[in-house]
């Protein structure tokens, strides 16, 4: 039996792949399952922290393949969740598999790979939801306290 192209799913294939290429080159990396996993984290570390309404909207922009990702596991009866930052910081370390030392500079690549993919103002209209200290951990300390959303 030959394989079938379906040009809708090849699509989102394609895309879903140029941003975890974008995530990758941010991070510096060629380890695409390192970006993949960081995404992850960061996607699903904004997604507890806005409320149903603000999740469907950041989501709606999202490429096909990572909206499934973004929703993965989602629970919408229980958010947002209130976490602090350390506690941000340290669910967003154990889903990366990264150090808790390394989340500022990983997650603030992140934030700027979706700020170049995503269109303008999807990613300032979220962040703005966030409280300011997660904002911080996601845009970078310096960004926030500019009055920039974002870096």
């Amino acid at each position: 039996m030959s394989a079938i192209r379906v040009e809708a799913i090849d699509h989102a294939e394609r895309t879903a792949s140029l941003w975890v290429t974008g995530v990758a080159i941010e991070l510096g990396t060629d380890d695409r399952q390192f970006a993949y996993r960081v995404l992850r984290a960061w996607l699903h570390g904004l997604r507890d922290r806005l409320g149903v309404e603000e999740t469907a909207h950041f989501a709606a922009q999202l490429p096909e393949l990572l909206r499934g990702v973004y929703y993965d596991g989602w629970n919408p009866s229980r958010v947002p969740q209130k976490t602090g930052a350390a506690e941000f910081e340290r669910r967003f370390a154990r889903e990366a598999v990264v150090s808790q030392d390394d989340v500022p500079k990983v997650a603030v690549a992140v934030t700027r790979a979706i700020d170049k993919l995503s269109s303008p103002g999807h990613l300032t209209h979220a962040l703005q939801q966030l409280p300011h200290a997660l904002r911080a951990v996601l845009a970078g300390r310096e960004a926030v306290t500019d009055g920039r959303p974002f870096v």
